[in-house]
C-alpha cells in the first residue's frame, strides 16, 4: 500500500479517529491490508468484517499482537494502536481500495485490467500475470480474490511503482461488478464466456449476460472491450464498449484467432494470428479449451504495448494455470489429472472431451466425478446433459461420487447399454478404495466436480499415490 497519514486514512474513510497516547493524527501507515488476523503483517491495517460465523472485531487483539498498526472497526475495541470507527468495514475498504487506485494512477503509469467470464478467470488472470510481470511491477490477485472483500484487498498492495493491476472480478448477482469497476475503473475489460455457472444464484442466463456486461461498461473513455466473438452473448456486449473493441476466438475475424489445436497429455500447441502476425504457441496447460483463456490473455498483451515473443515465451513459461485445475500428475504408468476446483456445465463438458482427446488408443478413459453446484433449476437437466455426453464420449469408466450427484449416475447408466461403466459411491473415501483396487496401468483419470464436493481433495491423494 503506498504510504498514508492516519488523518488521511480517516477522512477518506469518513470515520472516526481515535488515537492511542503514542499516535498522532500525522503517523504514516503504509503495511498490507486484510481482513485476516492470521495473515497481518508488521505496519499493517486490520478490517474487523463481520462474517456469517464469526465477527472479527473477535480476533482484534491477535492482528495487533500480528503487528496491525491500524484497526478498522465498526464498534470501539480496547487496544493498544489506533482504530477509526465506521459504520460498515466492508464499505470503508472499498473506500480506500478506490483512493489508493485513484492516486497511483495520478502518477500516470498504472494500467487496469479486469477479468470475468463464466469460467477461465483465475487460468486467465494467471497468465495475463505472468505477462505483465515481465514487463514491470504487477499487482495481481492470489487464488480467486474476486469479490468485495478480495479485489479491495488486492487494490490496497499497489504502490507507487506499481504498473499494472490484474483483478479477477466475479458476481453473483447483477450489480456486483459494477461495484468493483467503480473503485478502479478499467482500461481493459475481458469477458471470457458466458455459460450456466452460478446461473442460479444469477436468477437465469439473461440475469448472468447483464452482470457480465457491467466490466464492459466499468472501462474507462478510452478503454478498450475484449471480447470473445466465438460466443453471441458475449459478443453481444459490444454495445456496451465506451471505445474499441477487439475479438478473440477461433472463428475467422477474429483479430486475435487461435488455429489448429493439438491437445496432448504433454500440453496444447496451437498457431495463433494477432491482428496479422502469425506464431506458433506450445502451451504446457493441457486442454483445448484453455486456447480460449490463452488467446484472451495475448489479446491483453497486444493492448498493453507487448511485443508477442514476450507474450508467447510468458505463455510457455506456465506449466500450471492453477492448483486444482487441470493438474496433471504422472507416475508409475497411471496418469490423474485434477480438476476439481470448480464445475460448470461447460468447464465440465469440456473437461471430459479433453480427457477423450489427450488419452493414448489403448488406455481407459475413467471420470471421477461429483456435482456442479449452484445451478438452480437448471441442476437436474445440465446433469443429464452430462451424463448422455459421457455415453456418446465412450468413456470407459465413471465413479460418481456423492448424493448431490446420484442423478448424474443413473442418467448415464439409464442413456446407455453399460454394464457397471457407471458405478456410485457416498464418500471420496470410498471412490478412492475403489480406484486404487481397479487403475491399471496407462489409465488417465480425470478427477472433475465443483468445489463443495471436495474432490480435489481425492485428486491429490490420486496423485500422491501413483505420481
Amino acid at each position: 500500500m503506498i504510504p498514508m497519514t492516519l488523518r488521511d486514512i480517516s477522512t477518506v474513510l469518513s470515520g472516526q479517529l481515535v488515537l492511542n497516547p503514542e499516535s498522532t493524527e500525522e503517523l504514516v501507515v503504509a503495511g498490507p491490508s486484510d481482513t485476516d488476523s492470521r495473515v497481518i503483517e508488521q505496519g499493517g491495517i486490520f478490517f474487523a468484517k463481520p462474517g456469517e460465523f464469526t465477527d472479527g472485531h473477535n480476533f482484534v487483539d491477535q492482528a495487533v499482537a500480528r503487528g496491525a498498526a491500524l484497526v478498522v472497526v465498526n464498534r470501539k475495541v480496547d487496544v493498544a494502536v489506533p482504530q477509526i470507527l465506521v459504520s460498515d468495514t466492508v464499505d470503508a475498504l472499498a473506500a480506500l481500495a478506490k483512493e489508493v487506485v485513484a492516486r497511483v494512477r495520478a502518477q500516470g503509469h498504472l494500467k487496469v485490467v479486469g477479468i470475468t467470464g463464466s469460467n477461465g478467470k483465475t487460468t486467465t488472470k494467471n497468465l495475463v500475470a505472468t505477462m505483465c510481470a515481465q514487463q514491470g511491477e504487477t499487482i495481481w490477485p492470489i487464488a480467486s480474490f474476486n469479490n468485495e472483500v478480495g479485489a479491495p484487498l488486492t487494490m490496497l498492495k499497489v504502490t507507487l511503482a506499481t504498473r499494472f493491476l490484474i483483478l479477477e472480478l466475479g458476481a453473483s448477482g447483477i450489480g456486483h461488478i459494477a461495484r468493483l469497476t467503480a473503485l478502479a475503473p478499467l482500461d481493459v475489460a475481458v469477458v471470457l464466456m458466458v455459460g450456466l455457472a452460478h446461473a442460479g444464484e444469477f436468477g437465469g442466463i439473461d440475469n448472468t449476460v447483464i452482470a457480465k456486461s457491467e466490466i464492459v461498461q466499468g472501462l474507462l473513455p478510452e478503454g478498450v472491450a475484449i471480447l470473445n466473438r466465438d460466443d453471441h452473448r458475449v459478443a453481444s456486449m459490444t454495445t456496451h464498449a465506451p471505445g474499441r473493441v477487439v475479438w478473440f476466438g477461433r472463428t475467422h475475424g477474429c483479430d486475435v484467432q487461435g488455429i489448429d489445436v493439438e491437445s496432448t497429455l504433454s500440453g496444447t500447441h496451437f498457431d495463433v494470428s494477432v491482428f496479422g502476425e502469425t506464431a506458433t504457441v506450445r502451451f504446457r496447460v493441457i486442454g483445448e479449451h484453455h486456447v480460449m483463456n490463452a488467446l484472451a490473455a495475448l489479446a491483453v498483451g497486444h493492448e498493453l504495448g507487448f511485443p508477442l515473443a514476450d507474450c508467447i515465451a510468458a505463455l510457455e513459461s506456465v506449466t500450471l494455470a492453477e492448483r486444482w485445475r487441470m493438474q496433471v500428475f504422472s507416475g508409475r504408468d497411471i496418469t490423474v489429472i485434477n480438476d476439481a476446483y470448480n464445475a460448470s456445465p461447460d468447464s465440465m463438458a469440456a473437461a471430459l472431451k479433453t480427457l477423450v482427446h489427450v488419452t493414448p488408443p489403448g488406455s481407459r478413459r475413467i471420470a471421477v466425478l461429483g456435482a456442479m453446484a449452484e445451478l438452480g433449476e437448471y441442476s437436474g437437466e445440465e446433469h443429464d446433459r452430462i451424463a448422455l455426453l459421457l455415453v456418446r464420449l465412450n468413456i470407459d469408466l465413471v465413479i460418481v461420487v456423492g448424493n448431490d450427484a446420484r442423478r448424474l449416475h443413473v442418467s448415464s447408466v439409464n442413456e446407455g447399454s453399460w454394464a457397471g461403466e457407471s458405478v456410485f459411491f457416498e464418500t471420496p473415501e470410498e471412490a478412492y478404495d475403489y480406484l486404487v483396487a481397479d487403475l491399471r496401468p496407462r489409465d488417465v483419470v480425470l478427477v472433475k466436480s465443483s468445489n463443495s464436493a471436495n474432490l480435489r481433495f481425492l485428486g491429490d491423494r490420486l496423485g500422491e499415490t501413483y505420481a
